[in-house]
């Protein structure tokens, strides 16, 4: 690879949604670098739904589909790695990587997704993404009409209850204590018919990812077909922090309508920006950053 080249656009991440920045960017001929480690946080889901063309299909049957396509357009360059650091520089800014390589570019797009950091709860971490899942609109009509569980705090739990309600009419909040909720959301979840349990998960039984049974603090286990979980995440790259990119309050990347961050020249689109995470929002987030990157140089060399 040609280390002295001044890229127009370089990506770091190359799943959903700097995919499709990469795509945007290259059929503008523009000069563009994808660094992407290879580790994408869906990579335990079995299936991808509510995509549109791509229903039901594995996640990394569709991200290689798309690598693919990408490939062709002969001004779009990858690069398996990991990006570890970056700074700002004459022509824009230098990312160095895991190898020891330094690559410069105009412009950034940071496409770098979060991490879930999931509970250590046996089970959990296998479980996750399969049947311990985070998204109704993601994985709620492979579960309609089952048992399903909510272990969440209260706040996020009552968000998700009215949801969940239009899949299954057996709904459960697990863990959370009476006291977390106000007297009008616990006379609203009663209305209702969810149930409460107010004891602390231990374990999940589970086959291969598919959950069987919900261990208790108190011994008792109860059977659920999935558990909605509202887990904490934290961004999966130190650098828009390095770079100054403002978060939000919940911890996103902070971007304008045109998926701008604060800092000139930077753009961010997929989870690491978008609080409803799915592979549609990813790429629709991406093909926008791809395009406004590719209108700020168009502009800029006009």
């Amino acid at each position: 690879m040609e280390k002295s080249k001044i890229y127009d656009v370089i990506i770091i991440g190359g799943s959903y949604a700097g995919l499709s920045a990469a795509m945007a960017l290259g059929r503008s001929l523009n000069q563009t670098l994808v660094i992407d480690g290879g580790e994408p946080c869906n990579r335990q889901t079995p299936h991808s739904q509510n995509f549109l063309t791509q229903d039901g299909k594995p996640p990394k049957e569709i991200a290689d589909l798309a690598t693919r396509q990408v490939k062709d357009y002969e001004s779009v360059t990858f690069f398996k790695g990991f990006a570890l650091n970056a700074s700002t520089s004459k022509s824009g800014f230098l990312v160095r990587t895991d190898t020891g390589d330094v690559f410069e570019g105009k412009k950034m797009i940071m496409a770098t997704g979060i991490k879930d950091l999931l509970p250590e709860i046996p089970g959990f971490q296998e479980c996750w993404g399969i049947s311990v899942i985070h998204c109704p609109y993601c994985h709620g009509y492979e579960y309609r009409g089952k048992k399903t569980g909510i272990w969440a705090p209260a706040e996020k739990a009552f968000h998700l209850a009215p949801l969940l309600l239009n899949l299954t009419d057996d709904l459960t909040i697990i863990g959370q204590k009476v006291s977390n909720f106000t007297e009008e959301e616990l006379k609203t979840l009663q209305k209702h018919g969810v149930k409460m349990v107010h004891h602390n998960v231990m374990a999940m039984e589970h086959k291969n990812g598919y959950l069987h049974k919900v261990v208790l603090d108190n011994g008792d286990k109860i059977s659920f077909s999935a558990v909605y979980a509202g887990v904490p995440f934290e961004q999966s790259s130190d650098i828009p922090n390095s770079l100054g990119c403002e978060l939000t309050e919940q911890g996103f990347i902070k971007t304008d309508h045109f998926q701008k961050t604060t800092v000139s020249g930077v753009f961010a689109c997929g989870d690491n920006s978008i609080s409803m995470r799915s592979v549609a929002q990813a790429v629709a987030s991406g093909n926008l950053a791809g395009a406004m990157a590719n209108m700020e140089l168009s502009k800029e060399s006009f």
